[in-house]
């Protein structure tokens, strides 16, 4: 049985998607208007919640774009995704897994609701250039990690890489990318440079 995404382009499910095709999964996917709990109302029947992504995995269910690229790391190991237990960089690893969600990608939702989404009269300039210091400052971590290694565990592409790499992705529908520092950039270069990037873009693109 194939995997079932559910996804709406460039939000977070592209984590899942990107992660999909870096395991070569055989999966199905379902693409969806943002945001689809307003504009595909039927979705609900399928997640309550109305959010994206979603990843049908026989019984198994999972909505959190992070912990489903832990999910397949572990699922498919001989893709080497992920750091061992015993590495030292495990913990390292973990950290920017769920880093590129907590600290980078949260404050980027701010700032497209309340910058971009919401109607005028409810815009609120002063939340986005307060996230947007939340960001930078919290990205300077990226940044000094980047300084000395190509990729930020094991000098590897992990999952990690996917969380964060998303995250510097969103920069560029925020209207921030080209404040970005160089070292970021470049790594940002590197990730799309990847097969299995092209793929999940061509992918979500063709639907």
């Amino acid at each position: 049985m194939s995997y079932q995404l559910y996804h709406a382009a460039d939000t977070r499910s592209f984590r899942a998607l990107w992660a999909l095709e870096e395991v070569e999964a055989d999966y199905d996917l379902h693409l969806l208007p943002f945001p689809p709990r307003v504009k595909a109302p039927e979705y609900l029947e399928i997640n309550p919640l109305g959010t994206v992504p979603l990843l049908i995995d026989g019984p198994a269910r999972m909505v959190e774009s992070v912990a489903i690229c832990q999910y397949l790391a572990a699922r498919h190991p001989e893709y080497n995704l992920q750091a061992a237990p015993d590495s030292p960089d495990f913990a390292a690893y973990l950290d920017f897994l769920h880093f590129g969600e907590a600290a980078l990608t949260f404050p980027q939702a701010l700032m497209l609701r309340y910058g971009q989404f919401e109607t005028p009269l409810r815009r609120q300039p002063q939340v986005v250039a307060d996230y947007e210091r939340w960001l930078f400052y919290r990205l300077a971590l990226v940044e000094r990690r980047l300084q000395k290694s190509a990729y930020l565990v094991e000098n590897r592409f992990t999952m990690a890489d996917i969380s964060v790499g998303y995250a510097v992705k969103l920069t560029h529908h925020v209207g921030i990318d080209k404040q970005l520092p160089t070292s970021v950039r470049t790594y940002f270069d590197r990730l799309q440079s990847r097969p299995a990037f092209t793929r999940a873009t061509c992918r979500q693109a063709a639907l």
